[in-house]
């Protein structure tokens, strides 16, 4: 089935197995250079901002909610730690965060580099440390490629769809390995591809040719939708990030695939010891 005009370039990953990745990274054609290709995302994240949270849960029919519940519940035994730190990164509006604070005792922080979408996720945690008596969750502005955290410095780094924005999976990978402590872990929760067959089909024609539709009148934005679809089709398979997370250092690296296919979680530890 035909979807919408794929803007986005690929890349084979230097020096990893032409499986290992799909894509190097969201690049869009015509972008100088990694730098100017973050910027446009930035861009558009800020665009969409104000009706982020509408149209997330609108198109996913709610199982966005689902999916980061289940996340937490698989992770629920450092979330349980008080002692424990936790990053959610690539945070946008905060829902993992959130959900994740639901589930346990540990300290999370939220770190985002578009400024519209912490401003959200500021005001909802305020709203709901108020509601419980707690105090909000702290969110940072910070670029995933140059986290500006010491090295070992958390027990969990978590991203849900936000990890495939990313404009050099390999690096986002070795930078988040570089702020996990010693046997911490790294959890991503992203879309894919699902498998050919009737639901997969039928998942492709919504998300590819209706989602992009919807997704334009209620954000009043003609491209952002269009970008999901095109860049979940060159993310990674399931098997080729977990050999990419391999690639770059993870051990005990494991994934799930929900809802027919559509949304993966990988996990993955940094190794205990010297390296």
């Amino acid at each position: 089935m035909d979807g919408p005009t794929n803007s986005l370039g690929t890349a084979e990953v230097r020096g990893m197995p032409e499986t290992a990745a799909r894509a190097k990274g969201t690049h869009r054609e015509g972008a100088p250079s990694e730098a100017a290709a973050a910027l446009e995302v930035r861009e558009m994240f800020t665009r969409i901002a104000p009706r982020y949270d509408l149209v997330n849960h609108l198109l996913s029919l709610e199982l966005d909610h689902l999916w980061r519940a289940r996340t937490a519940r698989r992770l629920r035994a450092i979330l349980a730690r008080p002692d424990a730190l936790i990053l959610d990164l690539c945070c946008g509006t905060g829902d993992l965060a959130f959900s994740f604070a639901r589930f346990g005792k540990a300290r999370i922080i939220g770190a985002d580099f578009s400024r519209a979408m912490l401003l959200r996720a500021r005001r909802k945690s305020i709203a709901q440390a108020r509601a419980h008596g707690a105090l909000p969750l702290p969110f940072f502005e910070a670029d995933a490629l140059r986290l500006p955290f010491a090295d070992s410095s958390f027990d969990l780094v978590a991203t849900a769809f936000g990890f495939r924005n990313l404009v050099n999976y390999q690096d986002g990978l070795r930078e988040i390995l570089r702020t996990l402590k010693s046997g911490g872990t790294l959890a991503i929760l992203e879309f894919t591809e699902p498998p050919p067959g009737l639901l997969g089909n039928l998942y492709r024609w919504y998300f590819r040719s209706l989602l992009p539709h919807i997704g334009k009148l209620i954000s009043g934005d003609p491209d952002a939708y269009s970008y999901l679809p095109a860049s979940v089709a060159l993310f990674p398979r399931a098997p080729d990030l977990a050999s990419l997370m391999r690639a770059v250092g993870y051990a005990s690296v494991d994934f799930q695939s929900w809802t027919f296919g559509a949304v993966a979680l990988h996990t993955g530890s940094k190794p205990s010891g010297p390296r």
